[in-house]
């Protein structure tokens, strides 16, 4: 017998486990909250473990607030060996003597602080010419890629242990931090590579507040579903609007409205009665425009 769909709405931070794909992970929770329509905000690796907010019903309209937001990891770095992907699922392709002293961490880390430019590695998704890089890299391809500006706001050594640096990363969406850990390396005129990376927070959602997929399992249908968070937990970043009850219906149209003291940019949009509305783009001449909506019920 087939099961029936609900029609959930709302956030599961979900602590992915390190080996299946993010998609995996998804479809897995997906049919265990036997859910209609699921995404998730900000892909993780096969080899990365941590936090992967998982996005349900009226929540993936929102899935780009989650990929702009600042991410937080916890990242080893092996020096002294190099990979053909940058990270640990690649081939040795070359090993170096370390000779880093502890002092030179420091100077080195710095260099990577704030905005810099990072070329994305031949092992990602990123698409040239319609095919993604990776393909063309498993093809033994190599073409040359526009360098883009990253930030990184906060890069802490937590920790070394001979060859291995542990630390945090804190950082804006596009970042590589497989790109970083083989950047830090000829930095510090060696090799390296990423041995493992955990993310520990998406913008406000905090590794802390998750459950596992083993945990999740476990549990029963209810307790399964009280994991889901408000779909407006994503924009919990944005400035808050409430609208009276005639210009809710005009917006929720799909209509732009006249409000007074909107400011500039984006807002998180509600009806009289505490409802979410959606994401409106406040403009110049106190305008509100709708920018995505919540279906109405």
């Amino acid at each position: 017998m087939k099961t029936q769909r609900l029609k959930l709405d709302g956030v599961l931070l979900l602590d992915k486990p390190v080996g299946p794909s993010s998609s995996a992970v998804l479809q897995a929770v997906k049919r265990l909250l036997s859910a209609e329509k699921a995404g998730h905000a900000g892909t993780l690796d096969p080899l990365a473990s941590g936090l992967l907010p998982l996005l349900f019903g009226e929540a993936t309209k929102f899935a780009q607030f989650g990929l702009d937001s600042i991410k937080e990891y916890r990242a080893r770095v092996r020096l002294g060996v190099a990979t053909d992907t940058g990270d640990a699922e690649g081939r040795i392709v070359e090993r170096h003597r370390v000779e880093v002293s502890d002092a030179a961490l420091a100077p080195a880390l710095a260099r990577f602080r704030g905005v810099i430019r990072q070329v994305p590695p031949m092992f990602s998704a990123l698409k040239q010419g319609g095919q993604p890089l990776y393909a063309m890299a498993r093809a033994g391809l190599s073409v040359e890629r526009a360098a883009r500006s990253v930030t990184i706001h906060e890069l802490e050594l937590l920790e070394r242990a001979g060859d291995a640096l542990h630390l945090r990363v804190r950082c804006s969406k596009g970042t590589y931090v497989r790109q970083l850990a083989v950047d830090l390396g000829l930095a510090l005129d060696t090799v390296a590579h990423l041995e493992a990376l955990r993310r520990t927070a998406v913008g406000g959602f905090r590794l802390e507040n998750s459950v596992t997929l083993d945990d999740l399992q476990a549990l029963g249908e209810r307790a399964r579903l009280s994991w889901l968070l408000p779909a407006d937990s994503l924009l919990e970043g944005l400035p808050r609007l409430e609208l009276p009850e005639d210009l809710a219906d005009r917006f929720q149209n799909g209509q732009s409205v006249a409000l007074a003291g909107t400011g500039e940019g984006p807002c998180r949009v509600y009806g009289k009665d505490g409802a979410l509305l959606g994401v409106g783009e406040a403009g110049p001449g106190s305008s509100l425009r709708p920018a995505r909506l919540i279906a109405r019920v």
